[in-house]
């Protein structure tokens, strides 16, 4: 094959790959708080790594059969400069869908991005909790199941999800937006290599917890992982730590992985399935 026809070869794939693509649905109709006068401003691609986000939003993946009514909202990591869509959102939630799990990636304001001026407890953790409503609010379109959404982060988008955890309300019943009337309460939650884990913290009545880590990972990480898991043991919320010994950070999730570590997204379907939010 010539390098002409390769190249056209290769163009038609993405071609095709971004029109079987999820079309993203913004948060908020009018762009989010305080980020009104951005809101058409183009997002920053390089390679599967998306920054510039003004306008944040969810794709959704939704399994054509065998749904299970369980949803899941991804946060990609990035160290909050960049989201990683690749091998922290689009990959497992094809694969969550074809699992029968609702899954839903999440474009969130970076804190870190050069020259940002957004922070992560007041935008990023909005954005968080405003896509959870979302889901909440149209889970009947979705065949979410009440009881059965959960958060889901990678590193940066980690801190999300344990921070989502840890802080929520259950909505305001008088507010306009139908959508701010929805809790903003995951109903179990997953930490796969989170950063800030010394932020982190357990109390009675918080969500289940699954953790996913390195042992190579750094200390704050690795360690913290199994420190958070006693936290959570002490406060009576259960939850199950899986620390695999030849992965470090950013191992995510690459279809046709074979080690352990590339199989957690089976590990946390049986804890799932064990702790009665899938069937």
């Amino acid at each position: 094959m010539s390098p002409r026809s390769l190249f056209f070869l290769l163009a038609a794939a993405v071609q095709l790959q971004a029109a079987e693509q999820p079309l993203a649905l913004p948060l908020w109709p009018e762009g989010a708080p305080g980020s009104e006068a951005r809101k058409g401003e183009p997002e920053k691609q390089e390679g599967s790594n998306v920054a510039n986000v003004h306008n944040p939003s969810i794709t959704p993946f939704i399994p054509a059969k065998n749904a299970t009514g369980t949803a899941v909202l991804i946060a990609p990591g990035g160290g909050h400069s960049k989201l990683c869509l690749g091998h922290e959102g689009y990959a497992l939630a094809e694969w969550f869908r074809d699992h029968g799990i609702a899954a839903f990636v999440l474009k969130y304001r970076l804190a870190r991005e050069k020259g940002s001026s957004y922070t992560i407890q007041d935008h990023a953790m909005a954005d968080t909790r405003r896509a959870l409503r979302l889901i909440r609010s149209r889970a009947a379109e979705w065949g979410v199941k009440q009881g059965r959404l959960g958060v889901m982060g990678f590193s940066a988008g980690g801190e999300l999800a344990a921070f989502a955890a840890m802080k929520n309300d259950p909505g305001r019943p008088d507010a306009a937006d139908a959508v701010e009337r929805e809790s903003s309460r995951p109903d179990f939650q997953a930490l796969i290599y989170p950063g800030t884990s010394g932020l982190f913290s357990a109390s009675k009545g918080m969500p289940p917890l699954f953790i996913a880590c390195g042992y190579g990972d750094r200390p704050d990480i690795s360690e913290g992982m199994a420190s958070l898991y006693l936290k959570y043991k002490a406060a009576g919320v259960k939850a199950e730590l899986h620390i695999y010994s030849e992965a470090g950070h950013g191992f995510g999730y690459r279809p046709g992985t074979t080690t352990a570590a590339g199989r957690w997204p089976e590990r946390f379907v049986e804890w799932l399935t064990d702790s009665g939010l899938l069937r």
